[in-house]
């Protein structure tokens, strides 16, 4: 399980199960445990205002750099 947070006000925006190494380019939504942030359209933000994603369906395509993660990821 990933927590995802906001690279400026460092609140939490998402707990992801992430599976494989590499970057986060997109979350899928399926695999999304808890979302924080709030939606404005297809623009995903922060509470404090920061652009992080934009949803395209089944998935969020994550802004790069607008956003830290930590945690462990599963094997595949």
């Amino acid at each position: 399980m990933m927590v995802i947070r906001c690279a400026k006000c460092k609140s939490k925006l998402f707990k992801y199960h992430k599976i494989g190494k590499g970057k986060i380019l997109r979350l899928w939504k399926e695999r999304i445990k808890d979302d924080y942030s709030i939606k404005d359209g297809a623009t995903v933000k922060c509470p404090c205002g920061n652009i992080v994603g934009i949803d395209t369906g089944p998935f969020i395509k994550m802004k790069q750099g607008s956003f830290t993660f930590s945690g462990t990821y599963a094997n595949k």
